[in-house]
């Protein structure tokens, strides 16, 4: 859902667009002291103004955030090539992944960024294992950074970012805990910057398909060490129950409102 803080205080974008909702933005009543007229119930954006009737140019510098926000919503919801603040298109090739919601890319692709073939279209990339530190010490992609945690993944909004940089997500097969650190971290970061909507921290972010076991069964010389252990381990039962426990703790009292809508929004 997008904040009501998105749109200037001393009036509201007063949102009415048939079918938007599924996307997060959710309509905004008028003030109960001003009387709607019969034209803002049909079925279209209508800027509201709370005080009583202004200049046409008071109108006209008012309505530009609206029309601001519905034209950001409308080409990302229209364009799957732009990245999530509508600045540039997507930088690498992807695939039709587990996750229709997210940019998924290929080992190969990831592979071809490690040796930085890419290094004229991004300017730095950050490769997040959202695996349990058991299995990351037993083997992961190089320069890969371990991020489990949802304060560990707060604590990338709280670093600086430069343009072009990319985060690309994983876990052991990409199948539950990187795609919903992935989706964590968008949401935060669209909450942090809910005042200047669609710009973004990290506006170009990918889940790497099949994860971990995946790349190391294809590129396993882009790993340290060149191992591979598994979540589901005899020698490390008790960790996996403790790291367990500790996620349900994370996610408990959560909200899933809007399950699977694109996180580009």
């Amino acid at each position: 859902m997008l904040p009501k803080q998105l749109f200037r205080d001393d009036g509201e974008c007063f949102q009415m667009i048939g079918g938007m909702e599924p996307f997060g933005i959710e309509s905004t009543k008028p003030k109960a002291d001003n009387v709607m007229s019969s034209t803002a119930k049909m079925s279209f954006t209508k800027c509201h103004q709370a005080d009583s009737v202004k200049s046409t140019s008071a109108v006209d510098k008012h309505n530009k955030p609206c029309r601001d926000l519905m034209t950001a919503v409308n080409k990302l919801t229209l364009n799957n090539d732009l990245i999530a603040d509508c600045s540039r298109t997507y930088s690498f090739p992807t695939v039709t992944g587990k996750h229709q919601d997210l940019n998924s890319i290929s080992p190969q692709t990831l592979s071809e960024l490690i040796d930085g073939r890419y290094k004229n279209v991004i300017n730095s990339y950050r490769i997040i294992d959202c695996r349990y530190p058991y299995e990351f010490e037993g083997g992961h992609i190089e320069g890969a950074e371990n991020r489990y945690s949802h304060a560990s993944i707060l604590e990338l909004l709280q670093q600086p970012t430069t343009e072009k940089q990319i985060l690309v997500f994983h876990c052991e097969f990409s199948s539950e805990r990187g795609p919903k650190m992935m989706r964590f971290l968008r949401s935060k970061d669209r909450e942090l910057n809910k005042e200047n909507y669609p710009a973004l921290n990290y506006p170009e972010v990918y889940l790497l398909d099949d994860g971990y076991k995946s790349f190391f069964n294809e590129k396993s010389t882009y790993c340290d060490p060149i191992s591979y252990k598994p979540m589901i381990h005899s020698e490390h039962s008790s960790d996996l129950r403790h790291f367990r426990a500790k996620s349900k703790s994370w996610t408990t009292g959560e909200k899933r409102q809007h399950a699977r809508r694109s996180i580009r929004l």
